[in-house]
């Protein structure tokens, strides 16, 4: 499994899977399935709500109150684990989601810049047919988008295996059956991971709890002010010493040059005067 950067894109307007590097399935994990009818019958989800676990068939995928459902499976913090979990808070809802790898939240991030409305972590489980038995998946994200649902696998395309491709044909046909948007983010196109780290660093208001914004804007303004003067006056006094070093000085041999010339006449004509006296 690879990932490839596709063709240039607009930056004042991109969209998720503008940003989410291509990923590309090796071999054909599809042709694994056991798609023949009636498959969304047999195909199975199950889902979390209040009143417990709840079974749904694929084929009714649309009836699923989908708002109203509950992550499927927990995840805890325990030393040496080889993920990294965590919660991150989205400004497009205002809540906050758990992730269980840093992959997942760079997702979650990109997720709060393209208007989100609500996010499930862990949403169902997906049992399913291949030629080999049975297998179940559970998918990572599911979205609710300006244009619609979308579901998300996060698996970094180094790691994926044959059997883990298999899962993500399988989720990709359901999706499609339900009427979804369906995404592997496998990796992420140059420079988005780190541009996005930038502005989220700034998306945030800051209020001070202490109530001296007003005080600190206006002891800002003032020592501005302060500094543009005192620049005014350093350029006038430095165009002053300018002038003042062009105009000639009567009176002082270094800046007045008349005085000067009149002595090295004297002194001339006193040398032709001794000259003179010499010949004769």
């Amino acid at each position: 499994m690879s990932t490839r950067t596709g063709p240039g894109i607009r930056s004042d307007a991109p969209g998720l899977t503008d940003l989410i590097g291509a990923f590309t399935e090796d071999g054909c994990p599809r042709g694994q399935l056991v798609l023949h009818e009636p498959w969304p019958r047999r195909w199975s989800t199950t889902w979390q709500f209040d009143g417990g676990q709840v079974v749904w068939p694929v084929r009714d995928l649309g009836s699923v109150p989908v708002l109203s459902s509950q992550p499927l499976r927990r995840f805890t913090w325990r030393a040496r684990q080889r993920h990294r979990p965590g919660l991150e808070f989205l400004v497009s809802t205002g809540r906050q989601y758990g992730f269980e790898s840093l992959e997942e939240r760079d997702l979650l991030l990109a997720l709060d810049f393209v208007q989100v409305r609500e996010v499930l972590p862990q949403p169902f489980r997906l049992e399913f047919e291949h030629a080999d038995g049975h297998s179940a998946h559970m998918s990572d994200f599911l979205a609710l988008m300006p244009d619609g649902i979308w579901l998300f696998d996060v698996r970094p395309a180094t790691l994926v295996r044959y059997e883990d491709a298999v899962k993500l044909a399988a989720t990709r046909e359901v999706a499609a059956a339900a009427g979804w948007h369906y995404s592997v983010v496998g990796g992420w196109r140059r420079h988005v991971q780190s541009v996005l780290d930038a502005l989220s660093a700034r998306r945030r208001p800051r209020k001070g709890p202490l109530g001296l914004q007003p005080q600190l804007l206006a002891a800002v303004v003032e020592n501005g002010e302060r500094r543009n003067q005192m620049l005014a006056g350093q350029d006038h006094e430095r165009e002053a010493t300018w002038r003042e070093r062009r105009r000639p000085t009567q009176g002082h041999p270094h800046r007045d040059p008349l005085p000067a010339q009149a002595r090295i006449g004297e002194l001339l004509g006193e040398v032709q005067d001794l000259r003179a006296h010499r010949t004769e």
